[in-house]
């Protein structure tokens, strides 16, 4: 009888089971049966697979390996997942994380995302599920890149280096507010709604409450526009969404 622990002998293990993988995926996960899950679903659809059983291991491997996306448990040995997410996007802000926890609690989900998690997947999970969010979230970062540095008004936004200035004053943004910035960027003067935003932004195709939305863009008015009020560039479309107007 083959025993869990000799199958996963090591915290690491890199398998690619084809002689061409579409990128590595890196999984942060300390149960060994979910980890064999994880990689067989991965291996499956072309990928190879890193593995780390412990946050410290899992950071070890995202700087050196650099993978083309993250599948990342939050009841970690070591470092917990919402540092360690922290700590990937001030590496790499492009790769996309996906969390992938047992935690289904609204308030989790929107502090994950708020600190730069893409996606938010809850166990248990269908298969098909987590690739599908995974390749979407994968697809959304590969889309042909805009110039890094955006100006509009007094505002001078840098999505590269995730800094922004306004009357040449730095503004804090979150990591959020610096996708969904970047997404009313790519898409001026275009109706979004709030739906739209939850699915492309947030990476949900449903979500609780409509509010997330609402809430965050009333943030980056309060950081951006010279009078919050009376919104000059990010607009209410009643009854539809909101537009952006440089």
């Amino acid at each position: 009888m083959i025993m869990e622990a000799d199958f996963v002998k090591d915290s690491i293990e890199l398998e690619s089971a084809h002689s061409v993988s579409l990128g590595t995926i890196l999984i942060i996960e300390d149960d060994p049966r979910m980890q064999k899950v994880l990689r067989r679903i991965f291996t499956e659809e072309h990928y190879a697979v890193l593995v780390a059983g412990d946050g410290q291991t899992g950071l070890d491997l995202f700087r050196t390996e650099r993978p083309l996306a993250v599948v990342l448990d939050l009841i970690l040995p070591g470092i917990p997942g919402r540092e360690l997410c922290q700590k990937f996007k001030s590496i790499s802000s492009e790769t996309p994380i996906i969390v992938l926890s047992a935690i289904s609690e609204v308030v989790d989900k929107v502090l994950l995302l708020e600190l730069g998690a893409d996606d938010y997947v809850t166990k248990p999970f269908s298969p098909r599920e987590l690739t599908a969010r995974i390749q979407a979230a994968i697809r959304r970062q590969r889309k042909p890149a805009r110039a890094e540095i955006f100006r509009f008004a007094d505002c001078e936004i840098d999505f590269k280096s995730m800094s922004a200035r306004r009357n040449k004053v730095p503004v804090s943004l979150t990591a959020h507010e610096f996708k969904l910035l970047k997404y009313f960027t790519d898409n001026i003067d275009r109706v979004l709604t709030r739906e739209l935003l939850l699915n492309e932004v947030w990476g949900y195709n449903s979500y609780p409450t409509t509010r997330t939305v609402d809430n965050q863009i009333l943030k980056l008015r309060q950081k951006l526009e010279t009078n919050p009020a009376d919104p000059k560039h990010i607009l209410t479309i009643y009854g539809a969404g909101y537009k952006f107007v440089p």
